[in-house]
């Protein structure tokens, strides 16, 4: 089961979490120094490590294919546009992906529904432990697992949740929380991690720090400031549900998503924000959260393509797409 089509703790202020793990096999240089033989030599050692993974080929891919996976969150941007040996192994039973011959030659990820990092810890240690019975992972007594960036040695773990936060977004609280975070070893991104912003008032909260610290302490850390970030959010909404202003654009929104005939994935993603906080302040009641995280999704632009059939389809032609896509699994139109 996807992330994405299921329902999860906080699923009100917390859309997904997520555990990464970066790993290097010893004796190989990082993939930025692996010549095309030495990485296929590589990828084929991991992949017989994971004999019940599905493996994706990803030089065998076009760009929409590629931009598919990093909309879902499997892979980054440089994963998908890479142009050496490079492929993707996925369990869809444990919800794990683990990109070969990135920045490092493993980063194993594990991502879960809503508030639920424990889960998502636990999904890429089983598939951790897969690796270093059938490894030899490059470990230092000093510097904990070597990696490509200094800024991951230690525990090479970086756990991130993705939240939802309309009210917090629109009282203009965002740059204090992330100067706030700064100041205690956490980030705060947008929907797509660095470089991205918030758009759909989407945000990824992640450690930032690796290096002299366990991952259960990371862990701990980032659960407790997620639970008062969510807090907060839901206090501001308890006031912006009485806002006749706010719950007229949130309606006005919906009406949008059932009857244009073409909507941009930028808009949408406003209009998605909208009728997400209005289904968190009861403004909003024929549609759940689960099914409008999965239409998310669905209806952008690389994999709207494919789930319609119509790749290489222009921006005006995907828009209309998008709107019809949009009622017909939405909406039930």
């Amino acid at each position: 089961m996807k992330w994405f089509k299921s329902h999860g703790n906080e699923k009100d202020t917390v859309i997904s979490s997520r555990v990464r793990f970066a790993r290097n096999i010893a004796g190989y240089p990082f993939p930025s120094r692996l010549d095309s033989k030495a990485a296929e030599e590589v990828i084929g050692k991991i992949r017989k490590a994971y004999p019940d993974y599905t493996y994706t080929d990803f030089t065998k891919l076009d760009p929409t294919e590629a931009r598919a996976y990093v909309e879902r969150h499997e892979v980054s941007s440089e994963f998908a546009e890479a142009k050496g040996p490079h492929g993707l192994l996925v369990s869809e039973k444990d919800g794990v992906s683990i990109m070969l011959c990135e920045e490092d030659h493993m980063r194993i990820q594990c991502i879960t529904s809503g508030l639920s990092l424990k889960e998502a810890y636990e999904g890429a240690c089983r598939a951790d432990d897969i690796a270093d019975a059938a490894l030899d992972i490059a470990f230092s007594e000093k510097l904990g697992y070597l990696t490509h960036c200094p800024t991951n040695l230690g525990t090479a773990m970086r756990a991130s949740v993705m939240m939802f936060l309309p009210a917090m977004t629109i009282h203009g609280q965002i740059p204090s929380l992330s100067a706030q975070l700064q100041k205690i070893g956490l980030t705060l991104r947008g929907l797509y991690g660095e470089g991205s912003q918030g758009d759909g008032c989407l945000y990824q909260i992640s450690n930032q720090v690796t290096l002299g610290i366990s991952e259960d302490e990371t862990l701990d850390k980032l659960s407790k400031v997620i639970s008062q970030i969510s807090s907060s959010e839901k206090k501001l909404r308890e006031s912006d549900s009485k806002d006749e202003d706010l719950c007229d654009r949130i309606q006005r929104s919906e009406g949008i998503l059932r009857y244009a005939r073409k909507i941009s994935s930028s808009e949408f993603l406003r209009l998605y924000a909208d009728i997400r906080f209005g289904i968190a302040i009861g403004a909003v009641k024929d549609i759940d959260y689960s099914k409008l995280d999965e239409v998310l999704i669905g209806s952008m632009p690389a994999n709207l393509m494919i789930n319609c059939g119509r790749q290489g389809a222009g921006d005006s032609e995907r828009d209309v797409l998008r709107a019809r896509y949009i009622k017909e699994n939405l909406l039930g139109a």
